[in-house]
């Protein structure tokens, strides 16, 4: 059985693409082009499914179409609409951290290279130009930028961003 931990989001699939149950879908990396990946992992009912990749074309820098075993009509394609795309933690050492998408850090300690515990981290408001890491403190929040100028570095192990944060942005 695959857990959400053993995984880690790329993409979404957008919609079916003609009759023959190709899909078009949108990522945040190749990895799967650069490597040899087999298949995608993708949630149903639940349940995190994987589905071997028959095929795959891309179609721009963030958008290709892709062929998965099984899937053989616009019917089966339509499905598979608006689901996550994950692929298993071997892979993330070959993506790059501004790859992934922002939703995978929920749940990540933030800490200042310092080392003054921050939070955790429970929502990634994505509503604004600049995302924000959205950490509880006390009857009220701390919105913490997300932007690749504040993170140091990522410890996907132990679930920890590193953040070099500029003096006194969290005493706003």
């Amino acid at each position: 059985m695959i857990l959400i931990s053993d995984v880690f989001p790329i993409g979404k699939i957008v919609k079916p693409h003609g009759v023959n149950g190709e899909m078009a879908f949108s990522f945040t990396s190749d990895v799967f082009d650069r490597e040899e990946v087999a298949y995608f992992v993708i949630e149903m009912d639940g349940i995190l499914v994987p589905f071997f990749i028959n095929e795959h074309r891309f179609k721009g820098k963030e958008t290709g179409l892709v062929k998965l075993d099984g899937v053989n009509n616009d019917d089966q394609a339509r499905q598979f609409a608006g689901l996550t795309i994950y692929l298993p933690k071997q892979y993330l050492s070959k993506v790059e951290d501004t790859e992934i998408e922002f939703d995978y850090f929920v749940g990540f300690t933030l800490m200042e290279v310092s080392g003054v515990l921050i939070g955790e981290v429970t929502e990634v408001d994505q509503t604004t130009e600049n995302v924000l890491f959205v950490v509880p403190k006390e009857n009220d929040e701390l919105l913490i930028p997300a932007g690749e100028d504040y993170i140091d570095r990522i410890d996907h192990d132990k679930k920890i961003i590193y953040l070099s944060l500029p003096d006194g942005l969290l005493d706003l």
